[in-house]
């Protein structure tokens, strides 16, 4: 683990200091806790690189995307 330093409102430290206790767990793992929970839900599962990066110069792509992966591996494009 990396060691921080973080700054709070004193109200909201302690806040914290009475749910952990009354939790009977250490600050620093509640703080872990929501950091975790609130980065994985703000982030979502990573984008694939190129995602958005290119235009193919025709808007219904996604509409015609089976004949267009049948036509891709007919002629063997999508090696």
């Amino acid at each position: 683990m990396i060691k921080t330093t973080i700054y709070m409102e004193p109200s909201v430290a302690l806040s914290l200091r009475h749910l952990a206790s009354v939790q009977g767990r250490s600050q620093a793992e509640i703080i872990r806790e929501a950091i975790e929970s609130y980065t994985s839900k703000s982030l979502g599962r990573p984008r694939p690189k190129g995602i958005g990066a290119y235009d193919s110069g025709r808007s219904d792509v996604s509409e015609r995307a089976g004949e267009l992966m049948r036509r891709a591996a007919r002629s063997r494009k999508w090696r």
